[in-house]
């Protein structure tokens, strides 16, 4: 007996109307030894590429699609006729990278152009893309089903014959469902009837919404959430039955036991829809240079170069060695396109007086980006190494984060989007999800619990980012007794077990942006958010570099409006403050610090932190950098180590005399993950990119990747003369401090804005102060606290 090919299944991505994670319906697939499988969510392709590198790595043949709603007439018309509420659906699936591209072009049209509470297309936009598409005619709420139903033949015949003209006899097919729905048998007759008279085929369906049959209360639940409506109310909108789960040929067969042909037909599109997407990994738009120029390359090093001359007077050879190191290393990774675009829109936000932060993450530890002011700390200055941002021995894609004054931020974008189109930038969904403390909440009301009851429970669950309910069973044994006495809080929480994680709702990433070197649906599916008109990808940004897209991040931060503002009051005094010109080791500032009086410092204003800084008494930037780093769990265990050894309270030691350079300026104590690398660069003579390879394979405890290192390294310590308990000794240190060290780039230039944000309040504190009230305007708890400081 042929293999039946589940061609129309909803997963999450569905929201709130599918309870199917794609993860449990490939693996479900697997167990029934489908050797493909489909996806067809409501209107999108939210899920499309996820499943898509599930069901192969999982050995099963993807089949990419989509359950499109359908305009009455015309997409553009948003009559209350035609308020998508009811709108007729049509599957549609992909067969061959082609085919995946219309439906691209078909949902993000459904978004963008055809929203009306649903994402709609209409005939014409079928006429422009339905090459390479299978089109089946839907479930009862089809096209054509539903003109069956109302016992419409003729208008059902005619759209029949529409779809066969558009798709062609082979590419058509009448799907036939059985849920044990009456309306569905008399749906089929119909059916049958139309393929006698047009010739359309007849293919078998078993349209799922959950996974297993024991699945069915959840997804009713499910429905109750996405509809706020309680299980009890009889008028609600419910699957009747609970047979739309995922079957097995068996199951199929034995629904249709007289009709071989339509089982045998989903192999047949199976095998049709058998293809490879066409996922270049990312490529960097076309950055338009002057024409004196041979190439990007060579514009690049030219503005680097004269980037570093403003930077430094007389720049020595240890820094044009660096720069050209990092030039190299730059050009041939093939990231030139990224660092010219990175600086021209930062290049455009300094000119137009956007305030820009002096870096974030990794990327300050390069003398490129500084040169180019892509960044504003100095990587020599504080000791910085390029290696922890690109690494020549292991190739990843560089990431600037760039923080903006917040006010201004969006000026930035629309300069973006005015130079690459609007076509080709966009920003980037992300889904917010059922978790655990809230889908209890959800499904009680579902349920009709009373709310401070349902709300005493949800309670119960643990404050911890990574819990998740059958770990909070384990933990509180009041939430694992009420599973244990049964009736309705035990449905409650097995039910909110089932639901915990689904997909939600869509909404928009707070900071990441895309731009397409050719217009983004070349890539992705687009998403408009119907209550800002925000345009994303339908992708999540972990799925677009393999799609071709970069994602860059455009941040807003209110610290620098703050210094902005700060700056802004002070100027009505007649000063004009320049902040990159302010002494680096102002007494007034460091005296403040040390007194813990560091609300509203940026990084520094929480109570712990302030007492922190009471202990240690910083009397340097780089003391800032270490406790920056320091204040978060883990490292927090070595605070005490280093107030003791800064303040001479217990001497300052190291591993081996030679360890002295990377550790002096943290007092003995491993505080950075650049620390690290360099201990073993010195211990067992590895570059510095092995030496990162090395701290990464420490820090996600790859065993395997570690043990094989480490003969490297032993070997290599052993080279250069180092006696095998010593290395052992080190390397077993630097384990821990690797997977919780901190990136010393990050640390290094938020604590430099600290300090600048510190100097304003201990120099200015009548103008700091009243700038930040305005900027904490919509927090008026806090005001107290602030003004209270200032004494």
């Amino acid at each position: 007996m042929p293999q039946f090919v589940s061609l129309h299944n909803h997963t999450d991505y569905s929201l709130l109307r599918a309870s199917s994670r794609i993860d449990d319906l490939v693996a479900r697939a697997t167990e029934l030894e489908m050797p493909a499988l489909a996806i067809t969510d409501d209107g999108n392709l939210f899920g499309a590429l996820e499943f898509y590198n599930a069901c192969r790595k999982a050995g099963i043949a993807p089949i990419v699609g989509c359950d499109f709603y359908l305009a009455a007439e015309s997409r553009h018309d948003r009559s209350q006729t035609d308020s998508g509420l009811r709108a007729p659906r049509l599957v549609l699936l992909a067969t061959s990278d082609r085919g995946y591209r219309n439906l691209i072009a078909l949902s993000s049209a459904g978004y963008t152009e055809g929203f009306y509470y649903r994402p709609r297309i209409d005939d014409e936009l079928l006429g422009a893309y339905h090459d390479d598409l299978i089109c089946l005619s839907g479930s009862v709420s089809g096209d054509v089903p539903r003109l069956v139903l109302m016992n419409q033949m003729d208008e059902a015949k005619r759209r029949v014959q529409f779809y066969l003209g558009l798709f062609g006899h082979d590419s058509f097919f009448l799907e036939l469902n059985d849920h044990g729905i009456p309306e569905q048998t008399a749906l089929n007759r119909g059916l049958i009837e139309l393929h006698e008279q047009t010739g359309a085929r007849l293919v078998a369906a078993n349209e799922s919404y959950y996974v297993r049959r024991e699945d069915a209360n959840a997804h009713d639940t499910l429905l109750c959430i996405g509809s706020s409506r309680k299980k009890s109310d009889s008028s609600r909108f419910r699957f009747s039955t609970d047979e739309f789960y995922l079957k097995s040929t068996a199951e199929v067969a034995r629904i249709f036991p007289d009709r071989q042909a339509v089982l045998d037909a989903t192999a047949e599109i199976a095998g049709r829809c058998n293809f490879e997407m066409e996922l270049p990994g990312p490529m960097f738009p076309n950055y338009e240079i002057p024409p004196e120029f041979a190439s990007p390359d060579d514009y690049l090093r030219h503005i680097s170069r004269d980037g570093l001359a403003r930077r430094y007077a007389n720049p020595d050879d240890q820094l044009n060695t660096r720069l050209e190191y990092e030039l190299d290393v730059i050009t041939s990774m093939g990231f030139t396109g990224y660092f010219l675009i990175v600086w021209d829109f930062i290049r455009y936000a300094r000119e137009h007086g956007i305030p820009v932060g002096p870096g974030r993450g990794s990327g300050a530890g390069s003398i490129v980006a500084y040169a180019l002011q892509i960044t504003d700390i100095d990587p020599i200055k504080y000791g910085l190494l390029f290696e922890r941002f690109l690494n020549p021995d292991r190739v990843s894609m560089p990431d600037f984060d760039i923080d903006f004054c917040y006010e201004r931020r969006g000026e930035v974008i629309e300069y973006v989007t005015r130079k690459y189109g609007a076509d080709r930038v966009g920003q980037i969904i992300t889904f917010g999800t059922l978790k655990s403390r809230a889908v209890i909440r959800d499904v009680a009301r579902a349920l009709d619990l009373p709310y401070n009851e349902a709300d005493a429970i949800a309670k119960l669950v643990p404050k911890d980012l990574k819990i998740t309910l059958p770990k909070a069973l384990e933990q509180v044994p009041e939430l694992q007794a009420m599973v244990d006495k049964g009736g309705v809080l035990q449905e409650l929480i097995e039910t909110s077990i089932k639901l915990e994680g689904l997909h939600r709702h869509a909404s928009t990433h707070a900071a990441g942006i895309v731009i397409g070197r050719e217009e983004l649906t070349r890539y992705v599916p687009l998403y408009r958010d119907p209550r800002t008109g925000q345009v994303s990808t339908q992708f999540t940004m972990e799925l677009l570099e393999e799609c071709g897209l970069v994602k860059m991040d455009f941040l807003g931060l209110k610290t620098l409006t703050l210094i902005e503002n700060t700056r802004s009051l002070i100027r009505n005094r007649g000063i004009e403050l320049d902040l990159d010109a302010i002494p680096e080791d102002d007494p007034a500032t460091f005296t403040m610090l040390g007194k813990g009086l560091s609300k509203s410092v940026f990084q520094f204003e929480s109570p712990g932190m302030a007492k922190v800084l009471q202990r240690a008494r910083p009397t340097r930037i780089e003391d800032l950098i270490a406790l920056n780093a320091l204040y978060r769990p883990g490292p927090m265990e070595n605070i005490d180590q280093f107030v003791d050894s800064k303040n001479g309270r217990t001497p300052i030691t190291y591993p081996l005399p030679e360890l002295e350079r990377p550790l002096r300026e943290t007092y003995g104590v491993i505080v950075y993950q650049e620390q690290v690398m360099e201990i073993v660069q010195i211990v067992a003579g590895f570059t510095l990119g092995q030496a990162d390879i090395l701290r990464r394979a420490m820090g996600k405890k790859k065993q395997a990747e570690m043990a094989s290192m480490k003969v490297s390294y032993l070997e290599g310590a052993k080279a250069l003369g180092r006696r095998d308990k010593d290395a052992e000794a080190i390397f077993t240190l630097l384990e821990p401090f690797a997977g919780y060290g901190f990136n010393k780039s990050h640390a290094a230039a938020y604590s430099v804005l600290a300090y600048k944000t510190a100097y304003l309040k201990a120099n200015f504190p009548v103008e700091f102060m009243a700038a930040n009230l305005t900027n904490e305007i919509n927090n008026p708890d806090t005001f107290a606290d602030y003004i209270a400081e200032c004494g």
